[in-house]
């Protein structure tokens, strides 16, 4: 095994620039948000049909020549090149479109999208800017054209990025090795679990422990992924600190311990200061620790899963390390171990011999493939830029501004009306979020945060993040500023809160009817309870509507 690198040996250091910022008295810092003039927001309506409506026979996008004669006679006819058993019967019924009416068709959807270029301060995701050039690289032939089944030999470029990306993660993690296997956040749990899975069953302690704590306040993820494996997961409850008791941890400790699953800080915005005491807990009965660093954006280049004595972390680089996220993916969950778990991972795993880098499968205690190949590696490679660009120094500071501008974004909501902050008896800062509910306003109004959330769209915001499964808070809502949002971006998000919140208490009918300036007005839900009301494919659609028919 690969020695590790010192602490931010792999990231290159960024000079911090000065710039010329004014002096601002504390009174001009405070923006009212009735001072804050909202834009009118309208969003284009064009009632656009879905793609397989569309088209006229014989429209084409594309026309292609007939084959040079001597290039038919040497190679054939192309439909003799496909073998028979894979032939098709018919052609394909897609629509018959120019490339106009195509590009036209998109662009209508995407005007009727409020889309991620607005200010979506989601709570939970650490939605950030996603570079246009990290895009363009990953769409490079190098990138998008290979195969992860080639010969490793001509994947040396590749696999050179995916290493490097592996000692950065160490660096900021402790951690002796990284893969990036798992689909996501919630698959990099399943990882762990599987990892656990294997790690008891090697030491002939599989049948006695099988038990996965966890805390009601962690990603749900934690639980189900646990519960999946096959283990029994046991829940802590909340104490008045915000977070569980060590009581409590030591009540639900026992030999029956397989691992503990927990985030922190969590997404109320809380972290736990007591976390090392509560390693060494689990560690004493034999069991394993990982760290669920869905929420590192505030804390990234502050602390170390290692030094808190975990056995294994997780990022999610479609959040933290700047790669895009949007409809459930596509989306990566990096996964890192100690040496001693690290005989357990997923195979393959990528490795440096010193001459050249190998896809390395000869790993016989590996847990298992938690999905396909190597994983989703165009966004390693993006949030591999990401991590470049930003630096050490970057990173910190970018951590700095997380949470300042959430502390920041918390202060100036205190201040509307019929809000209320999650354990509202904790005066203390929070970290890079926190939660938020709507419990006083819907007793008061009637307006619940469903209502409010239809309504932000109305204004040209993203609607907010509200909460995993159980809702813990009454009404909640979860916003999150990041790094990247500016100042008069928080004013402007605070300031629709607290437009829609004065319209609850003075006509809170046209917040419950919202959204009133979108392409489609309130979705009622009752539809999707009804199968025979919707349809996942087009031909689903046909058989339950007949060609033609009205659209559910």
């Amino acid at each position: 095994m690969e020695s590790k690198p010192g602490k931010y040996a792999s990231i290159p250091r960024k000079t911090r620039r000065s710039s010329p910022v004014r002096k601002k008295n504390r009174d001009e810092t405070r923006v009212p948000s009735d001072a804050i003039k909202l834009r009118g927001y309208h969003a284009p309506v064009w009632d656009e049909p879905v793609v397989m409506e569309l088209g006229y026979p014989g429209r084409r996008g594309q026309v292609y020549p007939a084959p040079e004669a001597k290039v038919a006679k040497t190679v054939g006819r192309a439909m003799e090149l496909i073998p028979a058993a894979m032939r098709r019967d018919d052609r394909p019924a897609l629509p018959e479109m120019t490339e106009p009416e195509v590009q036209r068709h998109y662009l209508h959807l995407s005007q009727e999208t409020l889309g991620m270029m607005g200010i979506s301060l989601f709570g939970t995701c650490t939605m950030k800017y996603n570079s246009r050039l990290g895009e363009a690289v990953a769409m490079r032939p190098e990138i998008a054209e290979v195969h992860p089944l080639q010969d490793e030999r001509t994947l040396q470029g590749v696999l050179e990025i995916i290493h490097r990306f592996d000692l950065i993660l160490r660096e900021l993690s402790g951690m002796d090795q990284f893969v990036f296997q798992a689909g996501g956040g919630a698959d990099a749990a399943y990882t762990q679990c599987v990892v656990t899975r294997a790690y008891h069953a090697y030491r002939g302690e599989l049948s006695q422990r099988n038990e996965i704590i966890t805390s009601i306040q962690a990603h749900p993820c934690n639980a189900a992924t646990a519960a999946a494996a096959g283990f029994n997961v046991v829940t802590l409850p909340l104490a008045e600190q915000g977070y569980p008791s060590l009581d409590a941890l030591k009540a639900a400790v026992s030999k029956r311990t397989a691992a503990l699953l927990i985030n922190n800080p969590d997404d109320m915005g809380i972290y736990n200061p007591e976390i090392k005491e509560w390693t060494r807990i689990v560690h004493e009965a034999g069991g394993l620790c990982f760290y669920d660093h869905a929420n590192f954006n505030g804390v990234m280049g502050k602390i170390s899963a290692r030094e808190l004595g975990f056995d294994a972390c997780m990022f999610m680089l479609h959040k933290t390390f700047g790669a895009p996220k949007g409809g459930g993916g596509p989306a990566v969950g990096a996964y890192g171990c100690t040496d001693e778990l690290a005989p357990f991972l997923p195979t393959p795993v990528v490795t440096h011999s010193g001459k050249r880098y190998r896809l390395d499968t000869d790993r016989p205690l590996s847990a298992g493939k938690v999905r396909e190949y190597w994983g989703n590696i165009p966004q390693v490679i993006k949030a591999y830029a990401w991590v470049r660009s930003m630096g050490a120094e970057g990173i910190d500071e970018a951590s700095d501004l997380s949470v300042l501008a959430n502390n920041y974004m918390d202060k100036k909501l205190s201040a509307i009306r019929g809000l209320e902050r999650s354990n509202p008896h904790l005066n203390s800062h929070r970290m890079e979020m926190t939660r938020w509910g709507l419990g006083p306003m819907k007793d008061e109004t009637g307006i619940g945060t469903i209502d409010v959330a239809n309504r932000m769209a109305d204004f040209g915001i993203d609607p907010y993040w509200m909460s995993h499964e159980p809702w813990v808070v009454r009404e909640p809502f979860t916003p999150e500023a990041g790094e990247m949002y500016s100042k008069e971006d928080i004013d402007t998000w605070v300031a629709v809160i607290d437009k829609i919140s004065q319209e609850a208490y003075s006509d809170p009918e046209i917040v419950k009817s919202a959204p009133h300036s979108q392409a489609i007005r309130q979705v009622k839900g009752d539809a999707f309870d009804d199968p025979k009301k919707w349809a996942m494919t087009w031909r689903a659609y046909q058989r339950k509507h007949g060609k033609g028919g009205d659209r559910a």
